[in-house]
């Protein structure tokens, strides 16, 4: 069966069986397929699209292009969350040892950088020493010991997924939707997990920029997780600015650090941290509901438990002992520090987040191709959310910058990304839907 035949098929509309898509992944898994050709079916797909059998089965082979993990010996449940990806959505750096010290385990499989949105394996190795790859026998220790890792695909974690993940990232067919579809569930049924939640995300710094489609994808992969036998519910949530007060990589971390330590409350980012770790406890037993599970998340961040495991994480797979305590001295700094003044006094009435995603890849913190090298000190920190009042010349951020010129190119975006106006943006829900 020729890899150009099962192209030329999709590429004409037509329904691909279970055994043209084994044969089409295991050759993409076995490096027997060129990058032409990924790059072709990629494509094919983002045009023809695919029906919920053909995305089932494009996932179950994805997850059997390698192998499938166990957890023997664990008698926490087994569970993680996964983003469709966002701007400053560093998320999965809170909730992950918010789970873990809530009493979940919580082995969770990231990915790096697509498009404008950053990732969040990206975003660790700005830890010196941090191992996002460790062997199996390491992560089920420190499983065990910590309650947490996030970590990147080995090599035998969905092969396939890796090798087309990068090859999308750089073709234009990230927002394809089976191909979101297959590529997340394929890594997380591989994890040998328990319980999922989807962080699926839409407006301007999403992948998906209407509510309608956010919706459409949520219930996609919530059918198609169900049906593969791994019970998922998913959270449909606003991206139409900048999540977190950071976007970048070493200054994402910083934010973590921040909220873990309590610096972040009453913020978006809390709430919505917070919406995710309830559905996690609560999805895996540990609570009778989600406003008992929400009261847990809350407890094991105030008692600073959550930013003990965090801390014990990062020691355990590599990086400094003391690194909660003593990050300023870990974290690669920018060249070039400085604040955007606001050109005039008004309130932040809207936000173009992809654009500062763009200007964080233009600044070296993101990749144009997949052996792209990144900056990990560069980004932009301390911003404002929409609806603050600004007076003119106050900072609207701080750009982190290698160089001046990259700093007023980024300068420049950002003033053109944001939009000031005498009244305060209408209101809208974080959290639009959940699908159970």
């Amino acid at each position: 069966m020729l890899a150009q035949e099962i192209i030329r098929r999709k590429r004409d509309g037509l329904t691909l069986s279970g055994e043209e898509i084994s044969v089409f992944v295991d050759a993409l898994a076995n490096e027997t397929l060129s990058e032409a050709q990924a790059a072709a079916f990629a494509m094919a797909v983002f045009f023809r699209g695919m029906d919920a059998a053909e995305t089932v089965a494009l996932t179950l082979a994805m997850r059997d292009s390698g192998h499938v993990l166990s957890w023997p010996g664990i008698d926490r449940p087994i569970a993680d969350k996964h983003s469709t990806g966002g701007i400053g959505d560093n998320v999965s750096l809170m909730l992950a040892p918010i789970a873990a010290a809530a009493g979940l385990a919580v082995p969770m499989i990231s990915g790096r950088g697509l498009g404008a949105s950053g990732g969040t394996l990206d975003k660790l190795e700005s830890i010196p020493g941090y191992n996002i790859a460790p062997d199996e026998a390491t992560l089920s220790r420190i499983i065990n010991d910590t309650g947490c890792a996030i970590i990147g695909q080995t090599a035998e974690l969905a092969p396939a997924d890796k090798r087309l993940y990068a090859i999308r990232d750089v073709t234009a067919t990230v927002e394809s939707m089976p191909l979101i579809v297959s590529s997340i569930l394929s890594k997380k049924l591989a994890a040998g997990l328990q319980t999922l939640v989807l962080d699926v995300k839409f407006g301007n710094g999403a992948f998906m920029a209407e509510p309608d489609d956010a919706r459409a994808l949520a219930r996609l992969l919530v059918q198609v997780a169900n049906g593969a036998g791994l019970p998922t519910t998913a959270l449909v949530t606003d991206m139409n600015e900048p999540l977190a007060d950071a976007v970048g990589n070493a200054v994402e971390i910083e934010n973590a650090l921040s909220f873990l330590s309590g610096e972040k409350a009453g913020t978006r980012l809390e709430t919505v941290v917070l919406a995710f770790a309830a559905e996690m406890i609560a999805n895996a037993g540990l609570a009778d509901s989600r406003e008992s599970a929400s009261d847990i998340a809350r407890e094991v961040l105030s008692s600073g438990r959550a930013l003990e495991v965090f801390g014990r994480m990062v020691a355990g797979l590599g990086g400094p002992s003391d690194f909660v305590e003593r990050w300023q001295f870990y974290l690669p700094k920018a060249n070039v520090i400085r604040a955007v003044a606001a050109p005039l006094s008004g309130y932040l009435t809207a936000m173009d987040a992809r654009a500062i995603g763009l200007s964080v890849v233009s600044l070296g913190g993101g990749r144009k191709r997949p052996s792209d090298r990144i900056d990990h000190s560069v980004g932009y920190s301390m911003m404002k959310p929409l609806g603050t009042w600004v007076e003119e010349g106050e900072p609207l951020a701080l750009v982190h910058a290698a160089t001046e010129d990259g700093w007023q190119a980024a300068a420049a975006t950002l003033s053109d990304a944001i939009t000031i106006g005498n009244n305060p943006p209408s209101t809208r829900p974080l959290v639009l839907e959940r699908v159970d």
